[in-house]
């Protein structure tokens, strides 16, 4: 902990002054311009990967970057993953955000647990519940019927990418907004030990790496 709080305190008195004038704009509200849904992970840092300055990505994390299918208005708000589904309805219905991220990474040990014997988990029931949201994404890597561990790990991830980019589209109000031209919607795969970030194609229904923008 010495090290977060010495790291607190060169914050403040470095980083901060540096975007003071930022942090003052940022005062009383946000306008992110950008929905950034990934994992927990500790290796995946939204805004050193994408050099975004604060108030520029609204993150939403969980284990897996998972989006929970759409249940229908009634039964998501009762018994739904409410924390989020909420912060994706907020982001695009309060805060009018234009682009969504689905970023998942390489080693996602969510994507990797989903193979695991149950009784690995008998201690993490929360974990194991909430990780049976990849079973769709585990059945079409098995029909895929890959030869190796590390190449059905690798599927396993990049096809949970274009099942979470499938379940963001089964909401209405995200469907409608991508139907007008209203919402850009990306798929990407982050590469941990290399920085190199894939994007998703959702035309060609392939991944390539993120070169210059033109």
């Amino acid at each position: 902990m010495k090290e977060l709080f010495e790291g607190a305190i060169k914050f403040r008195e470095e980083d901060f002054n540096e975007h003071k004038k930022l942090y003052e704009s940022l005062k009383k509200h946000q306008e992110p311009h950008t929905l950034f849904i990934t994992c927990t992970d500790s290796r995946v840092v939204p805004n050193l990967i994408t050099n975004a300055l604060p108030g520029d990505l609204f993150v939403i994390r969980n284990m897996g970057n998972i989006v929970p299918p759409y249940l229908g208005r009634d039964k998501g708000i009762r018994g739904g993953y409410l924390s989020t589904t909420s912060a994706v309805e907020y982001a695009l219905s309060i805060l009018d955000i234009k682009n969504v991220i689905i970023c998942g990474h390489s080693d996602c040990g969510a994507c990797s647990a989903i193979f695991d014997d149950a009784q690995k988990l008998e201690k993490a029931p929360y974990v194991k519940k909430w990780i049976e949201l990849l079973e769709p994404v585990r059945a079409k890597v098995d029909a895929l019927k890959p030869n190796s561990k590390a190449k059905r790990t690798w599927l396993m991830e990049q096809v949970n990418i274009e099942q979470q980019l499938e379940n963001l589209m089964t909401y209405p109000f995200v469907e409608e907004r991508f139907d007008r031209g209203e919402l850009n919607i990306y798929g990407w795969y982050y590469i941990i030990e290399t920085g190199e970030i894939l994007n998703y194609n959702m035309i060609q229904r392939e991944f390539k790496p993120i070169n210059k923008v033109k």
